[in-house]
C-alpha cells in the first residue's frame, strides 16, 4: 500500500466510481500532460487545425514531428514520478535535436536504419514553476516499438524532480497550472 493511499484526494483521483460532487467529474488516475508543439512554434495549435499536418511556408507540425525555423523537434515522454506513489505523471514535451541526430531518429522509426539509442535532446516547452531562459539539456532515449522516446535532463530543478520525484500537492499545483485545476473536485 502506497503512503498516499491515506489521502482521501489521492484515493478519489484513482476510484472511476467516484464523482465530484461539484462538476461530475470523476477521474480514474493521473491525467497526462501533453503540448501540442514546441513553444518556438508559431503558427498556432494542430489540435484546433483540424489537420494531421500543419504546414506554414517551410515549417511543419504533426502528431510527433516538428520542423520550425530550421529547426527539428520530436515529440518524447518526460516522467515526474509522484512521492509515496509507485506512479508518475508523464508530460508529452517536444524535444530539440540536432539536425543529425533528427535524422537518424527518424530513420530508425521508420525501420529504414534501426538501431538508435538516444542523443543529446533540449526541452522545447516550459513546465510550470520549472521555466528556464534557455532550453534545458538532457538525453533523448530511444523508447520501445510504438512508444515515444524518454526525455531524461541532465541538471537543475527539473532534472532532480524527474529523480526525486513531486509530492501530490506538487502535482495539484501542475495540474492547475497547465489548465486543469482539479483540487475542488477533489
Amino acid at each position: 500500500m502506497s503512503l498516499l493511499a491515506l489521502d482521501s484526494r489521492w484515493r478519489r483521483l484513482h476510484d472511476p466510481d467516484w464523482v465530484s460532487p461539484k462538476s461530475g467529474r470523476s477521474f480514474g488516475g493521473l491525467i497526462d500532460i501533453g503540448y501540442d508543439h514546441p513553444d518556438p512554434w508559431p503558427h498556432g495549435d494542430l489540435q484546433g487545425s483540424g489537420q494531421e499536418i500543419l504546414e506554414i511556408g517551410e515549417d511543419k507540425l504533426s502528431a510527433d514531428l516538428c520542423r520550425c525555423d530550421g529547426l527539428r523537434f520530436v515529440r518524447a515522454m518526460l516522467a515526474l514520478p509522484i512521492r509515496g506513489s509507485d506512479e508518475a505523471v508523464q508530460f508529452a514535451v517536444w524535444a530539440h535535436l540536432a539536425d543529425a541526430d533528427f535524422y537518424r531518429y527518424l530513420d530508425d522509426a521508420t525501420g529504414e536504419t534501426p538501431g538508435f539509442e538516444g542523443c543529446a535532446a533540449w526541452l522545447m516547452n516550459d513546465i510550470p514553476d520549472y521555466e528556464s531562459e534557455t532550453p534545458l539539456e538532457g538525453a533523448l532515449i530511444a523508447g520501445g516499438a510504438q512508444e515515444r522516446p524518454r526525455l531524461s535532463l541532465n541538471d537543475g530543478p527539473l532534472a532532480e524532480a524527474q529523480k526525486a520525484g513531486i509530492t501530490f500537492d506538487a502535482l495539484l499545483d501542475l495540474y492547475a497550472a497547465t489548465g486543469n485545476d482539479i483540487r475542488p473536485d477533489l
